[in-house]
């Protein structure tokens, strides 16, 4: 690898830190044919942790592995889409005759079997609108999967996405099939926790009980210190153990922000180079500022309420009883009842988000960089 620190992707257990308790117990859950709710903040490392449960011998030996990222579908159709398609991606490298089979049973889907005129090839090549009827689609694609050869494992991405479908039956449909099938296990990923725990531990909801919950926190400090220090050696760079502290107690380990900051530090270092704390604050620094244009476009569109409560909030990092007589007064803000207004439409945006009654802006890169404005971070 060019560079060990992985910001995307999965390539292999070796630049994979850690997870080895989770790992185990996530293999051993769908195994065992339990369902799975695996529930982390974003940018935690949900994806890597399933794509490397999917690489253990247990599982790539006996299993077929789906995974189904949901989370700019909109409604039913947009699901079943991708649902199909990345079964079809999966199979496609397994021959034509895994792929007939696929479209004799999704016999819905029968149009999009085409073949590349230049490679021959298998396609899938169907536009979301040509899904006239995602119900009875949905429902093949569940009988492709009962009709197996091996067990399936398929692993459903910000899965609470679907309580913002426009079909309000949408999970109990998916409930019953879910329930039916007697070759898959499911695991259901998600960020959302209030929304997951609505969905899954509601009496009302049809998912009720339906599966075991998983959490997923963030890596051992002492592990991913010497996981980023053997990188750094490997590579013949020299990094002192304080800055991979520094970077990860800045982002209280959270997995994507304190790769990133390693990535960017491990580009800029040459071989044989002693990292310095100039060094490493200018890759802080760049990494941050990489994303500016973005951020200021989010500011831009912002009302001023909501502009001037994200500038309250980003300034105290965490921020408590934001709709408190002293929060207001210390931050200039206009009222309590418009701060707690201009707050909850910030997570509705999912700028900010919530944890009991604390505020924080959801992406830490963005909080950083609305810091500097208070001069708190970068000098």
């Amino acid at each position: 690898m060019k560079n060990p620190f992985l910001i995307k992707g999965y390539i292999s257990a070796d630049y994979f830190c850690d997870r080895e308790k989770e790992t185990a117990d996530l293999t051993r859950f769908v195994t065992n044919e339990n369902n799975v709710i695996l529930v982390s903040p974003r940018r935690m490392g949900k994806t890597g942790l399933i794509e490397h449960c999917f690489r253990q011998k247990e599982i790539a030996k006996h299993y077929y592995t789906f995974f189904v990222d949901i989370y700019a579908t909109r409604n039913m159709q947009e699901l079943v889409y991708k649902m199909g398609k990345e079964i079809f991606e999966r199979l496609k490298p397994r021959g034509k005759k895994f792929v007939e089979n696929f479209f004799s049973v999704i016999s819905s889907l029968r149009p999009a079997f085409k073949l590349d005129e230049m490679t021959g090839a298998p396609v899938f090549d169907i536009g979301i609108g040509e899904i006239h009827s995602a119900e009875i689609t949905l429902e093949e694609i569940f009988k492709y999967l009962n009709a197996s050869d091996k067990p399936c494992i398929v692993a459903i991405d910000e899965f609470q996405q679907i309580a913002k479908y426009p079909e309000k039956n949408i999970e109990a449909i998916l409930r019953t099939h879910v329930q039916k099938t007697t070759k898959t296990t499911f695991i259901f990923s998600g960020s959302q926790r209030h929304i997951l725990h609505n969905m899954f531990f509601s009496a009302s909801r049809p998912f009720y009980q339906s599966a075991v919950l998983q959490s997923l926190d963030a890596i051992d400090r002492k592990k991913y210190i010497q996981f980023a220090d053997r990188h750094f050696r490997r590579a013949g760079k020299k990094v002192d153990k304080s800055f991979i502290e520094r970077a990860y107690d800045l982002f209280e380990g959270h997995t994507f922000y304190v790769q990133a900051i390693m990535n960017q530090l491990f580009s800029e270092l040459d071989e044989y180079e002693d990292c310095t704390g100039k060094k490493f604050e200018n890759a802080l620094k760049n990494r941050v500022f990489s994303y500016e244009t973005l951020f200021s476009e989010i500011l831009n569109i912002l009302p001023e309420r909501q502009r001037e409560v994200l500038y309250a909030v980003a300034k105290e990092g965490k921020a408590v009883n934001i709709s408190s007589g002293e929060f207001v007064k210390k931050h200039s803000l206009l009222s309590p009842s418009s701060t707690q207004t201009a707050a909850r439409q910030l997570v509705e945006k999912e700028i900010f988000t919530r944890n009991e009654h604390t505020y924080s802006v959801y992406d830490r890169f963005f909080g950083l960089w609305l810091q500097t404005y208070y001069g708190t971070l970068f000098h």
